[in-house]
């Protein structure tokens, strides 16, 4: 286990006053470190609370701590016994003849699936992320070279879900039998590759056992008796490998799957015992404190939850009430992954993540059962989320995650999104996670770069190195992070400070950012500088661009003076952005972006670039975006 997470570096409060939110006489942004000053001036007028910590990584997430479930004595002996390798037959009854594979209930999850790509199913075609293939032309062999994400869905029986939810059990069960039949006859026993990767194993038991109306509905007995022992001798194998998944929550559907076959096939005692044991040792290891996944992934925490709700559904088949630290657990994961999901309902692209609808957020959510509102300071999980007046500003103030735990780990620190009443205007390119479908594969690795996120890039440098294993190198090793409420007589705000070490190494350069959201969310106001990692900064310029990704439908219009522009939204509204005039602040231009909706499709959009060559000595560079009208 880790422990404390984080260091104070300062007191835990501070008054200040509010720098005044406007622009100057001549229509030009004030920078912000002249507003600094303002607020240094004014210091004692107002109350505000703040609260700076140093997070690193490995400590910036603090493994939760869940002890095993309350067993008895024998119970205790029975899983130890089965950790060793007695059969449960034995255990159980060991004077009887070991029983025949059966399915003992029948689950009904809360959580649904896509129509439309069931629908694809029954059609003949699997649906991924908006890419078609035919079912009858599928490779299901081991040696079979598919894309991350149809990997999943293939050989983790993912798709089963969606077939549920597309028709009655008696239409879609012929389609899930073929599929099954197919996949079985191309992998009749345990093997390597993907289809036997512990993850993709662990989905693939679950979804058998929570969809099971669908792959055992047949009048062949020989098909049917065929098909529960491939459950059971899958479930067998899972006993003996399910601690070498590559990660924490690979290892959770292990874990899932294997407390489920217990639960829902005969002489499962043991199994149940020994997969609860394991189940709480590895959400412990899971996620932080705070809720968040070691990965810092969105798409991490949405699966977490999905497994949980399909485990839970699992016990109540069989009359009994779930382990106390399922609940638990879901009442820790749901409040971080709100705190990621922007005020039009849709998910921020963090990590790998695309704009995950809202739709599928809020299914995901009722599921749980959990009733609760977003976290605004997701301190160890890394995000920093405001809400004023229906406008939503999320920060990442975190070190990246550590290379065993990320997936589709970006190189994102300090970038930040900012949706305006249901208006993306600020966003991150994001989607790393859907490539192989709509999402050329070759273009992952662009995906988690730092220039695919809204942020300052140094020489085109990553902030952390990003490999092309889906791993994350050298690079940000400490973040600072300091939040305040600000107020005075012209209204209030959020004020939001961080910094991290990414560029010290190699430019001997800390970027610091700072950003100001107005609470009635109609200016955002911010400071990206540098400043020398040691006592005397180094001689000579090194190039730099503060990137912008602007949000799907944003018109943008360069001002003639090349230090504004315009952002006219899909919703009518209207927004002014502005740099300080004068030399050395970087030429503000226009280029190309690309973002990847809630569906895995790239869509193409525009962003704003100031770049320029700026003194290893430090710099600093301010701007302010403000609705106009």
């Amino acid at each position: 286990m880790v422990d404390a997470a984080t260091r104070m570096v300062e007191p835990a409060t501070r008054e200040t006053d509010a720098p005044e939110l406007d622009f100057d006489a001549a229509g030009k942004a004030v920078p912000l470190n002249e507003s600094e000053e303002a607020l240094v001036a004014g210091e004692s007028a107002a109350h505000s609370s703040s609260r700076r910590e140093t997070l690193e990584p490995g400590r910036s997430l603090v493994v939760a701590d869940f002890s095993n479930p309350a067993h008895s004595a024998a119970e205790r002996l029975i899983r130890m016994a089965y950790r060793l390798g007695i059969p449960a037959s034995t255990l159980t009854s060991p004077f009887a003849k070991p029983a025949r594979p059966r399915l003992l209930a029948t689950v009904e999850t809360p959580l649904a699936g896509d129509r439309a790509a069931g629908v694809a199913l029954r059609a003949g075609h699997f649906l991924v992320h908006g890419v078609k293939a035919p079912i009858a032309q599928m490779n299901f062999t081991p040696a079979a070279h598919l894309t991350a994400p149809f990997e999943r869905t293939v050989h983790g029986f993912t798709w089963l879900r969606d077939l549920a939810v597309s028709a009655p059990r008696e239409q879609g069960a012929p389609t899930a039998c073929r599929i099954m039949d197919a996949w079985l006859k191309d992998n009749p026993k345990p093997g390597k590759g993907p289809a036997w990767r512990v993850e993709n194993v662990g989905l693939r038991v679950l979804g058998w056992l929570v969809h099971a109306p669908l792959v055992l509905s047949t009048n062949d007995k020989a098909k049917r008796k065929a098909r529960l022992e491939a459950i059971a001798q899958t479930a067998r194998w899972l006993d003996r490998n399910v601690k070498d998944a590559s990660d924490r929550l690979g290892e959770l559907a292990g874990w899932c799957a294997l407390i489920a076959a217990g639960l829902l096939l005969p002489e499962g005692k043991p199994r149940r015992l020994f997969g609860e044991a394991g189940l709480a040792r590895a959400l412990g290891e899971l996620v932080a404190d705070d809720g968040g996944t070691l990965s810092r992934s969105p798409l991490a925490q949405m699966d977490a939850i999905a497994l949980l709700v399909d485990l839970a559904a699992c016990y109540r088949a069989m009359d009994r009430d779930p382990p106390e630290v399922i609940d638990s657990m879901l009442q820790l994961l749901v409040p971080p992954l709100l705190t990621l999901v922007h005020s039009d309902g849709a998910l921020g692209s963090w990590q790998g993540a695309g704009a995950v609808r809202h739709d599928r957020l809020a299914a995901l959510v009722d599921a749980s059962g959990v009733r609760t509102r977003p976290l605004a300071d997701v301190r160890q999980w890394g995000y920093q989320r405001v809400l004023a007046n229906k406008s939503t500003l999320i920060f990442d103030a975190a070190p990246p995650p550590l290379s065993r735990h990320a997936r589709f780990g970006c190189a994102s620190t300090l970038a930040f999104e900012f949706c305006p009443h249901g208006q993306r205007l600020v966003v991150n390119c994001g989607g790393a996670a859907f490539a192989g479908g709509q999402v050329p594969a070759r273009i992952e690795q662009g995906l988690r770069a730092t220039a695919a996120h809204s942020t300052l890039v140094l020489d085109d440098a990553n902030s952390t190195a990003v490999h092309i294993n889906g791993r994350l190198g050298a690079g940000v090793n400490e973040v600072e992070v300091d939040r305040r409420t600000l107020k005075n007589a012209q209204g209030s705000a959020t004020r939001l400070e961080a910094s991290h070490d990414g560029y010290a190494a190699r430019f001997g350069l800390v970027h610091r950012r700072v950003l100001i959201l107005r609470d009635d969310g109609s200016e955002l106001r911010g400071e990206d500088l540098l400043v020398p990692a040691g006592k005397r900064g180094k001689r000579g310029k090194i190039g730099f661009a503060i990137r912008f990704h602007i949000g799907p439908g944003v018109e943008i219009r360069l001002s003639e003076d090349k230090k504004g522009a315009g952002l006219a939204a899909p919703d009518g509204t209207y927004w002014q952005f502005r740099m300080p005039g004068g030399d050395g602040n970087g030429e503000l231009s226009i280029e190309e972006s690309m973002w990847v909706d809630g569906n895995g499709r790239p869509q193409p959009i525009q962003q704003l670039v100031i770049q320029g060559m700026t003194s290893r000595s430090g710099g600093s560079f301010s701007w302010l975006l403000k609705k106009m009208g």
